[in-house]
């Protein structure tokens, strides 16, 4: 079986501080998880050893282990202890998983961010109707969680939970269902908006704007306010706009990690 060839930073990255292992992590997971998905890593394979992976990627076998449970959540992996890890045959459910779907269309930035306009703001003015006074709290805590985090990672998720409390403020299921279809996509451009400088142009409403008009009540202020924040990324992604997102979340993470001479003993 052969392994994808593991980036520069995988090799070398230094990340002795939480944020650049996590940065290290993503990486390495989603280059599995790619040869996985395309079928350059065959059903029924095998996977090598965690001390394989760990020297083949230059990481911590604890960051090894750390992928290794995220392709198994996935459902990318099976993990027969004694045995080692072996990938999975995908249900019928799962190949016909909207997130497999709309990556082997190639989607680019561009496109996710076309269709999120449409389905966000059509959210955001449910849930400024519709939000109770939990929803709101929710609301408020994931903003707080987005804007006290440091760590990339960390940073990320927080984001796409703030977005997913106002999809369950909305008391629209599908319209949920249709965010969580493509949640796996807005994540990695998360990563890229919340660790690019370029990407937070000055003077856009951003979550503290839009989580201000959901709470005082103003449809048109909090649809005008989301519009905008989405919007932005046709200005600030520059070349980026029309690469595929999975590649563009690859490349900024090893731009991220960067060169380094150290490899992640922790």
């Amino acid at each position: 079986m052969q392994l994808p060839e593991p980036s520069e930073s995988s090799r070398s990255a230094r990340v002795a501080d939480p944020g650049r292992r996590g940065l290290l992590t993503e990486g390495i997971a989603r280059q599995l998880e790619h040869a996985i998905r395309s079928g350059e890593i065959a059903v029924g394979a095998k996977l090598p050893s965690e001390r394989e992976l760990s020297v083949q990627f230059g990481a911590s076998r604890g960051v090894v282990r750390e992928v290794l449970r995220r392709l198994e959540a996935q459902h990318l992996i099976e993990v027969a202890p004694g045995r080692g890890s072996f990938v999975r045959e995908p249900s019928s459910g799962q190949a016909r998983g909207y997130d497999a779907l709309y990556r082997a269309g190639r989607p680019t930035v561009r496109q996710l961010i076309e269709a999120r306009v449409p389905l966000e703001v059509e959210m955001v003015r449910l849930a400024t109707e519709r939000a109770t006074d939990e929803d709101i709290s929710a609301m408020r805590s994931a903003r707080d969680a987005l804007e006290s985090a440091t760590d990339v990672v960390v940073k990320a998720r927080a984001d796409l939970e703030f977005h997913d409390a106002i999809a369950v403020a909305s008391r629209n299921p599908v319209l949920r269902i249709m965010l969580s279809s493509i949640s796996g996509m807005m994540f990695e451009m998360m990563l890229r908006s919340n660790s690019d400088p370029s990407i937070g142009e000055p003077g856009v409403p951003h979550h503290p704007e839009i989580f201000e008009a959901v709470e005082a009540r103003d449809v048109e202020l909090a649809c005008a306010r989301m519009r905008e924040h989405l919007l932005l990324g046709l200005r600030t992604y520059g070349a980026d706009l029309d690469v595929q997102v999975d590649v563009m979340a690859r490349n900024h993470i090893d731009a991220l990690l960067g060169p380094s001479g150290e490899r992640d003993h922790s």
